[in-house]
């Protein structure tokens, strides 16, 4: 079996190299699966321009959608990262469970949103008419529309990479569903 180094900033191109120095400055380390992007020499860069392309959701909306697409797809490297990002945009640990559950009870249009991520995942991009016409019930637009599904395949990305590669997860890390329902 193949086993996956997180290149350090010695060991990639310079491009690389200053998105390190960034994260860096921007988040107090770089993170290995951002790292990782950096086997390829452009791959971090465009991953990161993807991340913070203008978009019409709010920083809420983007990690209730990281969770439950991570959730769906048992990426706990993912799901540890926003668990911590989810904190601090102002989730708490039981709002958190609530959006990975995708069964939000605290905000009826954020529970919308993430029935409707939950069943486009798992319906492999086709959610269902009822989870579709609830999102755009409580407000949602087609620009809205967009967004969302950009950001699902965003984080597709991410689970995908940390699902063949492995790397170790260096946040916090999230427990699986079933434990954290059971406590």
């Amino acid at each position: 079996m193949k086993t996956f180094n997180v290149p350090t900033r010695d060991q990639v191109n310079e491009n690389n190299q200053q998105l390190f120095d960034k994260l860096e400055n921007m988040v107090g380390f770089v993170p290995n699966l951002y790292a990782t992007y950096a086997h390829n020499e452009t791959a971090l860069g465009d991953y990161l321009e993807l991340q913070n392309r203008k978009s019409t959701l709010s920083a809420e909306e983007r990690e209730i959608i990281n969770l439950v697409v991570s959730e769906v797809n048992q990426c706990y490297y993912c799901l540890s990262a926003h668990t911590a990002i989810g904190k601090m945009n102002g989730f708490s640990d039981d709002q958190i469970l609530e959006i990975r559950q995708a069964e939000i009870n605290f905000d009826e249009k954020y529970d919308a949103l993430a029935t409707f991520v939950k069943s486009s995942v798992e319906n492999r991009s086709k959610p269902s008419d009822e989870a579709t016409h609830a999102l755009f019930e409580v407000g949602y637009d087609e620009a809205n529309l967009i967004d969302i599904i950009m950001v699902i395949g965003d984080k597709m990305i991410s689970n995908f990479i940390h699902g063949t590669t492995k790397i170790p997860i260096d946040f916090p890390e999230a427990q699986p569903l079933e434990e954290l329902i059971e406590a």
